[in-house]
């Protein structure tokens, strides 16, 4: 955002200043992988041509393939699981760095940030410490040099290596059934029909409050009532929907990180950060002893 702002790149809208909204609205706008989502808006009065942001009192259509992607459909889809991902845990995941969101103090619950020592000399070199060891709490959880996380990982990665065979016979005997979804696309489906046929309640009310007189305050009794009901199916809706995009996202982490496990024939001697994001959820440092490496398929070593 800032490095836009500063470059002078105007917004899809023309202004001058770069936000989270703005970036966020760009990075999960389905046009962009060349689909389109119609019924966005629409007319509540046909007289004054006042459009209001549809929140689900009409039906909404999803069209794949409408015209020419300006990205891969793939590297959409990427984005959107790596936004999902950014909302495990508080200050999680922020992506500007390998270990960023992925150092974990117990102490605080928190998690490690980078800081720079003699920033301005030959002994300059980045270490990672409690974000909040300086702040009200003042974890005294140690600090670490990006050698020796990685030294670390290695380590562990080897022992990891040396349960491979029943780890991954274990996931292949247990993974339909842990990633099922059938029950909940279910529900989503069943859930979906009564917005639909909500929503076709609401537009009917719209239309006959627009072109015949009404009674205004039933009108907005009986519409007020068809509205709680459409919110009350799409908090569930989204509910369910944030359980299934949970299950899917943490089923392609899995089958990436066993499928890294079944390459890896032999020790390892180099850190790498493919190795890194395709093993690791995160590390929980006790103190210097004492550092717990916790990879995706929930093996702690």
């Amino acid at each position: 955002m800032q490095q836009l702002t500063a470059e002078g790149v105007p917004t899809p809208g023309g202004k001058t200043k770069w936000t989270d909204r703005t970036v966020r609205s760009i990075l999960t706008n389905e046009k962009y992988k060349g689909d389109a989502l119609l019924q966005k808006s629409f007319c509540t009065d046909f007289l004054t041509k006042k459009f209001v942001p549809n929140t689900g009192q009409i039906p909404q259509y999803y069209v794949e393939g409408d015209h020419e992607a300006i990205i891969e459909p793939e590297v959409f889809e990427q984005v959107q699981k790596m936004i999902a991902s950014r909302h495990r845990g508080k200050n999680r995941y922020s992506g500007t760095h390998l270990f960023s969101g992925k150092i974990r103090c117990p102490q605080c619950g928190g998690w490690y940030g980078s800081k720079v020592w003699h920033s301005n000399d030959k002994y300059r070199r980045i270490i990672w410490q409690c974000n909040h060891k300086f702040e009200g709490q003042k974890c005294t959880t140690p600090h670490l040099s990006e050698e020796t996380i990685k030294e670390k990982f290695i380590i562990a990665v080897n022992q990891l290596l040396t349960e491979r065979k029943q780890a991954v016979k274990d996931f292949t005997a247990a993974r339909d059934t842990v990633f099922d979804i059938s029950a909940l696309t279910a529900k989503q489906a069943e859930l979906e029909n009564e917005m639909n046929l909500i929503s076709g309640m609401m537009h009917q009310a719209l239309r006959d409050n627009a072109s015949v007189a009404q009674d205004q305050n039933e009108w907005s009794r009986q519409f007020d009532a068809l509205e709680q009901r459409m919110n009350d199916a799409k908090s569930k809706y989204e509910s369910v929907s944030a359980e299934i995009t949970d299950k899917l996202l943490r089923q392609s982490e899995m089958d990436e990180f066993f499928a890294y496990l079944k390459k890896q024939k032999s020790a390892v001697t180099i850190f790498t950060d493919d190795m890194w994001l395709s093993l690791t959820d995160h590390v929980t440092v006790y103190d210097k002893n004492d550092i717990r490496f916790t990879f995706r398929n929930g093996t702690e070593i």
